[in-house]
């Protein structure tokens, strides 16, 4: 009988094509929150209240594919559910993500990463912001101080990955972090928080970028005087290569920064990454970047949805910072990425993909996982890029 009830609720999700989010060559946002809100309740029927995490989804072997908290993507499901249940009220979605969070709460207490930012900030701070309870709040907070627990006032940076003794390695993916040390600042008073903040911006910016605006996903410190012992690839294609996900995190990090700091050259940086990515002769025109801009099998390689959707949402935050021609034309450019995105080609089928709603990420090549994969941060960032698309104009 179960089998039976699913394999309806899958003709009946089915039946609602993803190309119906399309109309005009404008983004049917309310339709396509609506698709991704029947797939998230699909992936929460096949998690089956499983003490879980959805992580990835198996093809071939048509399997979804979870973690423990401990996964540094663990916050972007229940953060997903969140920002469905704010834009379409389904109590099914917000319960879900409720639970999730109970799941979460030891992660509180992790020093062990610097994901800890987008693990408990990402859940919990989307739950606060729709419904606020004292006890999200002190969670964030001890969250926030677990994070800064790994700041080096030598380096002037949070170290990313734990190493051996003599490496402070830290990631560009660190700058997405940051939001939850602002929000403890807001929360408490405390300006600790929001002073290691800028301080790892600060360093960031000097020693992260090259002269063209392109990244170096990571940088080797030296801990005991903060001197640069060598750069690393990490993900990218090389240590001189623009990674696109990085770009991503670079373009998405130095808005958010303007956004509690208003210091302008947090947005002088974020215009810039945004004309390197959107200008880049290696850029396809449908706007979804390859893994990297400088794979070497271009046109041949593989493109990377959840750059594409990190990249939307952050020029939609841009836009609103900028002089009005560059607003236009990034409105112009995250439009074309929804778009794109929303299409058959990455949006999934409902019933389908796990429940994930866009296909063709890229997690790691060099390590080989997670390639041309559906992932979780992909449908997050995609999910808060079409709810920042609608409150530009309330478009429907």
């Amino acid at each position: 009988m179960k089998k039976l009830v699913l394999l309806i609720a899958v003709v009946i999700v089915s039946s609602f094509s993803t190309d119906t989010l399309l109309a005009k060559g404008k983004v049917k946002v309310d339709q396509a929150l609506e698709n991704a809100t029947r797939q998230y309740l699909y992936m929460r029927d096949e998690l089956n209240g499983a003490n879980k995490f959805p992580k990835t989804y198996n093809k071939p072997m048509q399997r979804l594919i979870t973690s423990n908290s401990e996964w540094w993507c663990s916050g972007f499901y229940p953060g997903t559910l969140f920002y469905l249940y704010g834009e379409t009220g389904n109590k099914d979605i917000y319960a879900e993500g409720v639970r999730m969070l109970k799941l979460l709460e030891p992660e509180q207490y992790n020093v062990n990463t610097h994901d800890v930012g987008f693990m408990m900030y990402c859940s919990y701070g989307n739950a606060n912001r729709l419904a606020p309870q004292p006890e999200y709040k002190d969670i964030m907070v001890n969250s926030a101080r677990s994070l800064i627990s790994r700041f080096s006032p030598v380096v002037g940076c949070i170290k990313s990955h734990n190493r051996k003794p003599n490496d402070y390695v830290v990631i560009i993916d660190n700058m997405m972090n940051l939001e939850l040390l602002f929000w403890a600042t807001q929360a408490t008073g405390d300006s600790t928080f929001y002073d290691i903040a800028v301080k790892h911006a600060d360093t960031t910016l000097k020693n992260h970028f090259r002269a063209d605006n392109s990244l170096y996903h990571g940088l080797n410190y030296n801990p005991a005087d903060g001197t640069i012992k060598h750069y690393q690839a990490g993900q990218g294609f090389s240590e001189k290569s623009a990674w696109s996900r990085g770009q991503a995190w670079g373009l998405y990090g130095y808005t958010m920064m303007y956004r509690f700091t208003k210091d302008t050259k947090y947005l002088d940086q974020a215009v810039k990454v945004a004309e390197f990515i959107l200008n880049h002769p290696n850029m396809p025109k449908d706007l979804i970047p390859y893994w990297d801009f400088n794979a070497p099998d271009i046109p041949h390689a593989l493109r990377d949805a959840s750059a594409a959707a990190i990249n939307c949402s952050g020029l939609l935050e841009l836009c609103r910072y900028v002089p009005e021609e560059l607003s236009r034309k990034y409105i112009k450019a995250a439009e074309k990425m929804l778009h794109t995105l929303s299409s058959p080609e990455y949006t999934a089928e409902p019933g389908t993909n796990g429940g994930f709603i866009l296909k063709h990420s890229v997690g790691n090549i060099p390590s080989g996982t997670e390639v041309d994969m559906p992932l979780t941060y992909a449908d997050y960032y995609y999910v808060e890029a079409l709810c920042r698309y609608k409150s530009l104009n309330n478009i429907k």
